[in-house]
């Protein structure tokens, strides 16, 4: 594995949340103007609603266009968009779905992550810190009935709250892998706890942050999307019972649903979770 290059700045970590967002495979089409008009002239008339309700002035006026410009140099639109508005279309999205509860993919997705079948050990450092974690299950569609050929994808922060791809020092895939289900539709993922961990805070973000006097901390969480042909793909984090920010996610991310509660693990090392996956037809 090669190291990265990439800071942890909100800089560094932004212009990459960018990169890899511009190379994101996305569905195009006819544009819809009517509704394109609709939802920018709604938009643009709450802003109006909301200058008129708080009485702003021209000095707070160009603080406003001051930072956009700041999140946009600093590549930070990736995580303003995933912290505070992501939820919400998340929300919409899925307001449909019987199956697995999904929430936010976040800024730090990388595709082609190491492939396995049924159970791995995620990629890590010799001397990775953190509490090991079987973290299991299984996936099935909306009857129960396994899936066979389904892909579960896992990535997570370290110990110290770090990405790989995303800070320095740390090998490409580190804690990131998927699975290919067998016919049984199970799967297993050797790897370790992630700990809690502040949105960057010295950029652009993190001014906002500390003018409205708010927190920047995310709770400790699996990130996982899980797919199969003929299923929707539901894209979730998992978060710890009883964990720092649990019930204070900057990210507004987390739901009852998602909530994991590990045991001590049979093997007397670390601890062992199982979440499955029912995945709703396309």
């Amino acid at each position: 594995m090669t190291s990265t290059e990439i800071n942890p700045t909100a800089a560094g970590s932004g212009r990459n949340a960018t990169a890899a967002f511009a190379a994101k495979e996305r569905a195009s089409g006819p544009v819809d103007h009517a509704r394109v008009s609709a939802i920018a002239t709604d938009a643009i008339t709450a802003l109006h609603e909301v200058i008129r309700k708080h009485q702003v002035t021209y000095a707070e006026y160009d603080a406003l266009k001051a930072w956009l410009i700041s999140v946009g140099e600093t590549g930070e639109w990736p995580l303003f968009l995933d912290v505070w508005v992501e939820h919400v279309v998340e929300e919409v999205a899925n307001a449909d779905r019987k199956g697995a509860v999904g929430t936010i993919e976040g800024p730090y997705y990388i595709p082609g992550a190491p492939e396995f079948a049924a159970e791995a050990t995620l990629p890590m450092r010799e001397d990775e810190k953190g509490t090991p974690l079987l973290f299991q299950g299984t996936v099935t569609d909306l009857d129960g009935a396994p899936i066979d050929g389904a892909l579960v994808e896992l990535w997570h922060a370290d110990d110290a709250g770090y990405y790989s791809q995303f800070a320095p020092g740390i090998p490409e895939w580190n804690l990131r892998g998927q699975i290919r289900v067998g016919a049984d539709g199970h799967f297993a993922f050797h790897t370790i706890q992630p700990a809690p961990y502040q949105i960057p805070t010295d950029g652009s973000c993190g001014k906002l942050i500390e003018a409205a006097g708010w927190h920047p901390w995310r709770p400790a969480h699996l990130h996982l999307k899980v797919s199969a042909p003929g299923k929707q793909l539901v894209t979730t984090q998992l978060y710890f019972d009883g964990g720092e920010w649990v019930d204070n996610d900057v990210a507004q991310a987390v739901k009852p649903e998602l909530i994991l509660r590990p045991t001590p693990a049979a093997s007397g090392t670390g601890n062992e979770v199982t979440y499955d996956f029912a995945l709703d037809p396309s």
